[in-house]
């Protein structure tokens, strides 16, 4: 089996049990496993290849927990710059009518291109709309090609406008059809196994765009699979004062409450946003181990407000950092969104806690082992023996981590990470010196750019 030896690191950050940071450290690593890490001269000094990363900070690969990658195709849209959450949507929803494959395939590389350039190395994606023959497989084989690690959200919409729903009809699907497809991709694409590079999450949109009964469906089906099949749950919960108002008009409760009510809490399910999850709903997800994909970048764009990361990671809950879709945050920078968490709870809590609400090595382990955790994975978020190969390494001679030598690590929150120097995944490089290996990114970004146009033309004719 191919070997890998990473030496010479200022620091190897491992994030393992004893949250271990390693100066002149080194990774040896066997097929897509981690087998040793420690100082350069603990290590082997030879192996099939040999990285010589002086001067190089090296960290586990970053975990996104929340994307909607064909939103890269929307970006900064002129309409709707300044809308809160509800009429984005709206002013969103009869373009994304107009997606076709090709166009959510390149999309899903284009997004995650710019996640690996920043440090991620696995990302869930929450794809809920299926217009124009669109599948689920669009977005998966795009992840195969370009080598990212990859949890597939088989989102949905079911309730249009005539049902009371915010989105129109034309964009959402019959209930039946959408468990259908999803046990489909779930038996034919879910890798349950260690080092799985491939899984699919159950995972409806949310409380204004899908029935109870679909809620309750999903979370059935996921679980008939049985616990040892790893299969995960996924929604949009608590957003926005709207979102609020949505779920206590139309259901008569909190979102908390709501999800509840219909088996959607559980070690195995993680909601995005949760900016206005109450006291007794971080209680509740902090006592059923539910999960929160924080996405601090898209509550600001939306004017949603500030969630509660601090009382929820001081209540137990697991939380993850997510860049979110990239037509509500415009990006698909990893680190830059961990920096945005780790300052958002310092303004959050202002005098309070001041600084010290949330630190660099707080939020560099929500961006790795949290997400982990939230992925209900044991084999990435750390450096350690047993591990998967997801390695990344940040360069410290680049403009903007000048004069940040005292404390590497914290320099990578502190300071503007223009882009990494190495990522490996599953012990294969899809990063090497700063460029995407598996493929031509000035040829991707032309090709997504022109189907961009062609999307915003379409939508265009058809109004």
């Amino acid at each position: 089996m191919p070997t890998l030896l990473i030496k010479n690191a200022r620091v190897v950050v491992t994030m393992d049990a004893q949250r271990r940071e390693i100066p002149n450290g080194a990774v040896f690593v066997r097929d897509h496993a981690i087998e040793a890490v420690g100082t350069t001269d603990q290590l082997p000094q030879t192996a099939d290849e040999v990285i010589d990363a002086t001067d190089q900070i090296v960290i586990p690969g970053l975990v996104n927990t929340h994307h909607h990658m064909y939103q890269t195709l929307t970006r900064a849209v002129p309409q709707v710059q300044d809308c809160e959450l509800f009429g984005w949507l709206q002013g969103l929803y009869p373009i994304w009518a107009n997606l076709t494959p090709e166009m959510v395939k390149v999309s899903t590389q284009t997004a995650m291109a710019e996640l690996l350039l920043s440090g991620c190395t696995t990302s869930s994606d929450h794809l809920y709309i299926y217009p124009n023959g669109v599948r689920l497989e669009d977005s998966i084989e795009g992840a195969q090609e370009i080598g990212m690690r990859f949890h597939a959200a088989r989102g949905s919409m079911s309730v249009g406008q005539s049902l009371g729903g915010l989105p129109p009809d034309s964009v959402v699907e019959d209930e039946a059809s959408i468990l259908k497809d999803t046990q489909r991709l779930i038996e034919r694409w879910h890798n349950p196994g260690r080092f799985a590079m491939q899984r699919v999450v159950v995972a409806p949109c949310s409380p204004f765009s899908v029935s109870r009964e679909l809620m309750r469906d999903s979370a059935l089906l996921a679980r008939s699979f049985g616990a040892e099949h790893r299969v995960s749950l996924h929604t949009h919960l608590a957003e926005n004062d709207n979102d609020i108002a949505y779920t206590r008009e139309k259901f008569g409760c909190t979102p908390a409450e709501y999800a509840e009510q219909l088996g959607w809490l559980g070690h195995d399910v993680w909601c995005a946003h949760c900016v206005k999850l109450d006291a007794s709903g971080i209680a509740q997800f902090a006592r059923t181990g539910t999960g929160v994909a924080h996405c601090p970048c898209s509550n600001m764009r939306l004017a949603s407000g500030i969630a509660p990361i601090r009382e929820m990671r001081d209540a137990g809950v697991p939380v993850s950092i997510a860049v979110d879709g990239s037509a509500s945050n415009d990006s698909s920078h990893l680190l830059g969104e961990a920096r945005l968490a780790m300052l958002l709870q310092r303004v959050a809590h202002g005098a309070v806690k001041g600084p010290s609400a949330m630190t660099a090595r707080e939020v560099l382990e929500i961006a790795t082992l949290g997400g982990a955790q939230v992925l209900n994975r044991d084999d990435i978020g750390a450096l350690a023996p047993g591990m998967a190969a997801d390695i990344v390494t940040v360069s410290l001679n680049q403009i903007g981590m000048a004069g940040a030598q005292q404390d590497p690590l914290a320099a990578l929150m502190f300071c503007n990470v223009p882009r990494i120097e190495h990522s490996i995944v599953n012990g294969r490089f899809v990063v090497r010196s700063g460029e995407i290996t598996s493929l031509e990114l000035p040829v991707l970004i032309e090709r997504h750019n022109r189907l961009a146009a062609q999307l915003a033309d379409a939508a265009y004719s058809t109004r």
